[in-house]
């Protein structure tokens, strides 16, 4: 009888032989290669849950597109697959922007593939991504950043939470899961600076305005301890921020509050904890800020990534021009 294979004997096997050209065995199945890269992606680059679970379902989803036209090893797929599998998003009325990012995933499969030594070319290389202009981030104005900021209240321990979050939210332009993943051994309050760990469990060391620094001060010596008191019992995790059974605020929980809170401030457009991060960044832009300090803060590793914003506040740098330069 045959001797039973491990999982992932197959990589392993294909990995030992090197690279394409030296001794190189069978290709791997699609399936196979999705899941090592995915690995791959997870251990080697970090990248969250969030992002492996987007890659691994356009992945897949072009996989059974492959396997419905009886390809299955990455060997053997062409550029003619590929262009008729974008042909076919675009027939569906598939924005460019998904089509795009579809084919990003594809593409940096078969270049792990390629490194790898998997496949002697890479067929992406054929395919161009579709364009499309970025649409630029809806945000709010600073009265709407006030109304919101004041609309939870100090009277309550749910009140001093949510003012103290979106404090922090606006002070720092963290994305959400990075402020409801806050622990309170990354808060540095008598130096107004916080840690927050961003994609790819990256640090940065981001200052707190004055306002925030109180807010945050007052949650935890007044409001948190009210709410455990109320809750009975102790957090397994030192969280910031708690529900009111003393477990971690939920980005579900965050969002509903939000909603009530942008009511009660009279604010009657779709609102989102991302839109106080596209507000942080083009309010400092605003202000004079420089991009590389924006990019920092915000945590982005690319500066293109950052640069979208200076396309929101062109209408606030020609005001000023109109406003002051002498010849205008």
């Amino acid at each position: 009888m045959a001797a039973s294979r491990r999982p992932g004997s197959e990589r392993d096997d294909r990995r030992a032989a090197g690279p394409a050209g030296r001794g190189r065995g069978p290709a791997p199945s699609l399936e196979l290669a999705i899941d090592d890269y995915l690995q791959h992606l997870s251990v080697e680059r970090g990248l969250a849950e969030n992002t492996l679970a987007a890659y691994g379902s356009d992945l897949l989803r072009f996989a059974a597109f492959a396997a419905d036209r009886g390809v299955e090893g990455v060997d053997a797929i062409e550029p003619p697959l590929l262009l008729a599998y974008a042909s076919e998003q675009a027939r569906e009325g598939m924005s460019a922007r998904s089509q795009a990012r579809r084919l990003v995933a594809l593409r940096g499969l078969f270049r792990h593939l390629r490194r790898e030594g998997s496949i002697d070319h890479d067929p992406m290389q054929a395919v161009s991504l579709p364009r499309f202009a970025a649409p630029l981030p809806e945000l709010l104005s600073r009265r709407e950043v006030e109304a919101l900021l004041a609309a939870p209240g100090t009277d309550s321990p749910a009140g001093l939470r949510d003012t103290a979050l979106l404090e922090l939210m606006y002070a720092t332009g963290c994305r959400v899961s990075e402020a409801l993943d806050l622990g309170i051994d990354r808060l540095r309050l008598d130096e107004a600076l916080v840690r927050l760990v961003g994609k790819g469990n990256k640090e940065r060391l981001v200052p707190l305005g004055v306002p925030a620094q109180l807010a945050l001060v007052r949650w935890l010596e007044e409001g948190r301890p009210a709410l455990l008191a109320r809750a009975r019992r102790r957090p397994r995790q030192q969280w910031v921020f708690l529900n009111q059974r003393g477990g971690r605020l939920s980005r579900q929980g965050f969002w509903q509050r939000l909603r009530q809170h942008a009511e009660a401030a009279g604010i009657d457009r779709a609102i989102s904890p991302h839109k106080l991060r596209h507000s942080f960044a083009t309010h400092l832009l605003e202000g004079g800020a420089d991009l590389r300090s924006v990019q920092a803060l915000l945590g982005h590793a690319d500066i293109s990534t950052t640069q979208i914003y200076t396309h929101v506040s062109e209408r606030h740098v020609r005001d000023a021009y109109d406003r002051h330069h002498p010849r205008a």
